[in-house]
């Protein structure tokens, strides 16, 4: 046998020795290679852990297949991506795309059925090199486990944002939603939360959409305090089976009993959040004859216990240039009314600047006569969450507030040095009772000075979590507002808050993850089109030719002598 084949032949079997030994050694030990630069196909860890808890089949259908816009092909692609991810380390995740409008005569049928199950479509509008068209679009999916259903929102709305910027801001939360929603179908809920009743809090219409998002992931409760006058030992040792107590805005004045069982519930490790206002003013008393209402301090009893904790919520309204708009009628013009949008200052509009996991990402969230925020220095560690902008200012109350104040004019110097007002404090720590070296309201056998490390969240505005109702008197999307149109990022401050209460911590810090995602200049590609497909298409094309012809001639100039010698 001659030497060449000698050696290929040995070049032959050391390939297929090392092919098999690859394969063996990739059958004992599983690992996946990242080489993106922001690690974008790397699961963080809390991921890896809610995937093993998928024991039996778990099927998720995303609905969005066929034709579909370059930026929502985007999206379809990093969703299927990481669907594989999940898949790759659990086979009993399966995966399908479908085309709601593939059938055009059932496609509307079809339509009407997933917007009945909430999934809403979108009308986007596509610019393709200048020539804009309509486009229908579901940026959902649904997730099936053991015959337990949940929505998957694949796009992120941002107010003000174009199409492609949402589907960016889609793109870097993906990860968390369809964790999130496999999180909700395979865990068994345990952690309970008490929504406190009993001293005028937001009726349970108000807050339908909080409660209905709540409870896909923990268990809930309404839990009165009127029991406390009979019984306080009794409520307060039934508090404390809760993990979690919510008190959203109330406006009739706390009991001291009432204050011991919350109390105690606080030091004893439960955790809380306070939607509190501290003035007694809302958008439904302005539309009057006048157009005005007065805005007065409101006495909830309170103060003492906040002081204590490390924070007070002061009777004053919060000022904003960075605010909500509110559309007003102008005149009529025929028997059409007329309306001008104007931005109403006591509305804050307010994006995070705190990098903590509860905000970080987040858009617009909105605040409806939010009230002052200071902390005391008491050992307790305290982050503020939400804070007005620099172009903000306090007003004491009692005040009267008109509608007529949108068309006021102010200048920077009205704010100079006034800006930045707490408005959403996180506080930690070891919390001392407000009546500790006190006569107690009531006798308390088990009564704690200072005991367990919680958690608590303070929001100077109840009106946060409320969601308004429509014509029908349903309750809408917690975050939007009817009548300018606009979505607000109020849900998912308040989910966030509420996880990391209760220590889901894991699923915030995949809401935080950071994703580089460059984006190209449209106007710049319209204008040179036929360059920047050359270069997008045409060079690698080229230097697969360039590496292709070099190749054949560097294989023919090595191997010619052979041939010429087996013609010898």
């Amino acid at each position: 046998m001659k030497a060449s084949n000698k050696l290929n032949l040995k070049t032959l079997g050391i390939t297929i020795f090392v092919l098999i030994v690859l394969n063996v050694l990739g059958s004992l030990f599983f690992y996946r290679f990242d080489l993106t630069k922001d690690k974008r196909y790397t699961l963080s860890p809390t991921t890896l852990q809610i995937l093993k808890q998928v024991e039996n089949p778990l099927s998720v259908k995303i609905y969005m297949e066929g034709e579909l816009p370059a930026d929502f092909r985007r999206l379809q692609q990093e969703t299927k991506q990481l669907l594989e991810e999940f898949q790759a380390y659990n086979s009993n995740i399966v995966f399908e795309f479908v085309n709601p409008m593939e059938n055009e005569d059932e496609s509307m049928d079809f339509a009407k059925s997933l917007f009945q199950k909430g999934l809403t479509p979108i009308n986007i509008t596509v610019d393709d090199k200048g020539k804009q068209s309509q486009a229908m679009v579901f940026p959902w999916a649904i997730a099936v486990y053991n015959n337990k259903e949940v929505n998957i929102p694949l796009l992120k709305n941002r107010m003000g944002a174009s199409t492609t910027e949402k589907v960016i801001g889609s793109i870097q939360h993906l990860e968390y939603s369809i964790t999130d929603a496999i999180n909700k179908v395979t865990k068994t809920k345990s952690k309970k939360i008490a929504i406190i009743k009993g001293n005028g809090e937001l009726k349970e219409s108000h807050i339908a959409k909080m409660l209905m998002q709540v409870h896909e992931s923990y268990l809930l409760g309404p839990f009165t305090l009127d029991s406390v006058a009979k019984n306080p030992n009794g409520t307060l040792k039934e508090l404390k089976k809760y993990d979690l107590a919510i008190i959203a805005k109330p406006t009739e004045k706390f009991s001291d009993e009432e204050k011991e069982v919350l109390d105690q519930f606080i030091v004893n490790g439960g955790k809380t959040l306070w939607l509190i206002d501290q003035v007694a003013a809302d958008m439904d008393s302005l539309y009057n004859d006048s157009g005005a209402t007065l805005a007065y301090p409101r006495d909830l009893n309170l103060n003492d216990m906040f002081f204590k904790y490390g924070f007070r919520i002061n009777p004053e309204l919060v000022k904003d240039e960075q605010a909500s708009p509110i559309k007003l009628a102008i005149g009529e013009q025929g028997s059409a009314t007329q309306y001008q949008e104007f931005r109403w200052k006591f509305a804050p509009e307010v994006f995070p600047t705190s990098k903590h996991p509860i905000v970080k990402n987040l858009g617009g969230i909105k605040f409806d006569f939010a009230n002052q925020i200071d902390t005391l220095k008491n050992g307790i560690k305290k982050t503020v969450l939400l804070q007005s902008s620099q172009y903000s200012k306090v007003i004491g109350t009692p005040f009267e507030i008109s509608l007529g104040m949108v068309e006021e004019k102010t200048t920077p110097q009205d704010y100079l040095n006034k800006g930045h007002i707490p408005l959403a404090v996180l506080l930690e720590g070891s919390f001392h009772s407000v009546f500790e070296n006190r006569v107690l309201p009531f006798k308390d056998d088990s009564f704690t000075a200072s005991g367990k490390p919680t958690k608590m969240i303070v929001v100077a505005d109840g009106d946060i979590t409320r969601n308004q109702l429509d014509k029908n008197g349903m309750p809408v999307e917690l975050g939007y507002d009817q009548r300018t149109g606009k979505l607000y990022d109020n849900k998912d401050f308040i989910m966030n808050s509420i996880n990391y209460l209760l220590d889901d911590t894991g699923l915030i810090n995949i809401r935080s993850k950071d994703l580089e995602l460059p984006l190209l200049d449209k106007e710049k590609v319209y204008e040179s089109y036929t360059t920047t497909q050359f270069i997008t298409i045409g060079v690698p094309i080229l230097i697969l030719a360039v590496f292709g012809l070099v190749f054949t001639f560097v294989r023919k100039r090595k191997y010619s002598h052979i041939d010429v010698n087996k013609k010898m």
